[in-house]
């Protein structure tokens, strides 16, 4: 039997003026605050269909959110709320929270596929120490690993174009052992609109 790998997916409530705050001056905050919606919900009905492990859905600023609650109870999925602290304190505190193998996605990349995240949760079943998913933007898109490292998380120049770069660092310093299955792209900029505009958004999300 595989052993299970949790997924974490980390979301920000879709609160006009909250969310995708760099999409508001070519959407308006009430269309970026519902493609936000959107996308929290494909990532978490992706999560599920991988049928990885337990999916929990980590909330900003709270579980308050009439979105959050839905999920959950449409999909079983556990509410968590985020800790204070940067996107890496955060992304260790759901690895930690794991106790065990995990893989951490946020909600920005709907090219990522059950699939993905089945071939991310094997890389840790055949013992590497983690798995990421690379952006095309230099950032990352997943997280997995055996055990929490926080090294890999702490004093990180986030959402710039070396993330990708500098954890490779890390991880070859610790050294660490990790594969690199794909690289996706991920939605955070106006140019990243064209793109999104191929997606079905209305759609099941992507399976294999």
């Amino acid at each position: 039997m595989n052993e299970p790998i949790a997924i974490a997916v980390l979301a920000k409530a879709p609160i006009p003026g909250f969310a995708k705050t760099r999409l508001i001056p070519q959407l308006g905050a009430d269309a970026a605050a519902a493609l936000a919606a959107r996308l929290i919900e494909l990532a978490i009905a992706t999560a599920c269909a991988a049928e990885a492990g337990p999916v929990t859905l980590w909330v900003a600023p709270d579980e308050q959110h009439p979105l959050f609650h839905s999920l959950a109870a449409r999909h079983g999925v556990a509410l968590a709320r985020q800790p204070d602290g940067d996107l890496g304190a955060r992304m260790l505190a759901a690895l930690r929270a794991a106790s065990g193998p995990a893989l951490v996605i946020g909600t920005d990349a709907p090219a990522l596929t059950a699939a993905h995240l089945r071939t991310a949760a094997g890389v840790l079943r055949e013992g590497r120490d983690a798995v990421v998913f690379p952006a095309e933007d230099g950032g990352y898109v997943l997280i997995g690993m055996q055990r929490p490292q926080p090294s890999l998380f702490r004093d990180m120049r986030w959402s710039t174009s070396d993330v990708m770069a500098e954890t490779r660092r890390r991880l070859a310093a610790q050294g660490l052992t990790w594969q690199e299955p794909v690289t996706l792209w991920d939605v955070d900029t106006p140019e990243d609109l064209a793109r999104l505009r191929a997606f079905d958004l209305t759609a099941p999300p992507p399976g294999d």
